[in-house]
């Protein structure tokens, strides 16, 4: 196991995490959903066991149908609105973590890219990325 810790919140401060050891993913998310939840061509993620993770601050979650028509859950902050994170909260067994988030961008390296089927042409992927049309 890697002694990594990841850290990162959301704009104002309100709402911060600390995730442990190395994530089991990190990669690029095109579907229609993440893209309108961030307002960009994808959203980069990370993802983490919940034992991993640890939130302060409080959240606003906003439940959505994902791109397998399955509830998705998204966190943001209240006070700000940035969004943060994926998952419930004491309830799911694993959390994504939106790496636009974190304290230290250059921890982030992702990949995969998921989802790419539809895409916009201007969402460009980068070329060492392992690429799933679907989810992974």
């Amino acid at each position: 196991m890697s002694d990594k810790i990841y850290t990162g919140g959301c704009l104002c401060g309100q709402l911060r995490y600390e995730a442990k050891d190395a994530p089991r993913f990190m990669g690029h998310c095109y579907c229609e959903d993440c893209r309108k939840a961030s307002g960009a061509g994808f959203i980069p993620f990370m993802g983490f066991p919940a034992s991993a993770v640890r939130f302060t601050g409080q959240s606003l979650r906003f439940t959505s149908k994902s791109a397998r028509d399955t509830d998705t859950d998204r966190n943001s902050c209240p006070v700000c609105g940035s969004l943060v994170f994926g998952g419930i909260v004491g309830k799911t067994e694993s959390y994504t973590i939106y790496a636009g988030s974190l304290d230290d961008p250059s921890a982030f390296h992702p990949t995969i890219a998921i989802f790419t089927r539809g895409r916009p042409d201007w969402a460009a992927i980068p070329p060492h990325l392992t690429v799933y049309e679907r989810g992974m």
